[in-house]
């Protein structure tokens, strides 16, 4: 088993924490991971855009001019898609659906395989317990600056209760993310080059991908 250091809250060494070797220690699958990343943007489009043809659009009741007799090419409407302002030839009109699906077998890889780029590859801390009595950004701050990271980081929490008052306190700081351990995906843990997990999210993870 892989074993890492076990944090406090103010960035003191308080023991050790053995990770599993098949969440945390396996040969990352890049497919699957690629995949997921694929499965989750498809997720975030809503699909909802739609244009006006040229029934839709509001004029173009009568002829712009007479047919024959003035030279120009005949036109039997201003709303007509080679007009300005005209009706859109073959647009989207209907709702679509982007969603890709994945078998739960591959989704449960990916996120093996992207734990473990997490603790191959990224800075990684496992925290004894993370709690705010109240929401203070200052509080957050202090916190980050205790484990001294930089750049884009990700703080994990093992359940809703636990994520109120740190999603409070760090909402305001850039580049930081707070997310409850069930809803994180391959995209966060591969975006962020810091990761900050509780010792309870930890086991949750385990006991869900073991």
């Amino acid at each position: 088993m892989a074993n890492v250091e076990l944090y406090s809250q103010d960035g003191q060494v308080v023991g050790n924490i053995d990770l599993k070797d098949e969440i945390f220690a396996i040969e990352p699958n890049q497919q699957a991971m690629f995949d997921a990343i694929l499965v989750y943007r498809a997720s975030l489009r809503q699909g909802t855009h739609s244009v006006k043809n040229r029934s839709d659009v509001r004029g173009g009741g009568r002829k712009p001019w007479r047919q024959k007799g003035t030279g120009r090419a005949r036109q039997g409407s201003i709303r007509s898609p080679q007009w300005r302002g005209g009706g859109v030839v073959f647009g989207p009109t209907t709702e679509k659906n982007y969603k890709l699906k994945m078998n739960r077998k591959v989704r449960k890889l990916a996120m093996r395989s992207a734990y473990s780029v997490v603790l191959r590859d990224k800075k990684f801390f496992a925290l004894e317990s993370l709690n705010f009595e109240a929401p203070k950004t200052k509080d957050f701050i202090n916190f980050m600056k205790a484990f001294e990271v930089e750049g884009k980081t990700l703080v994990v929490v093992a359940t809703d209760n636990d994520a109120q008052n740190i999603f409070l306190s760090g909402r305001n700081i850039s580049k930081v993310k707070v997310a409850v351990c069930n809803t994180i995906n391959v995209e966060d843990l591969l975006h962020y080059d810091n990761v900050l997990m509780t010792k309870d999210a930890i086991l949750k993870v385990e006991e869900v991908l073991a």
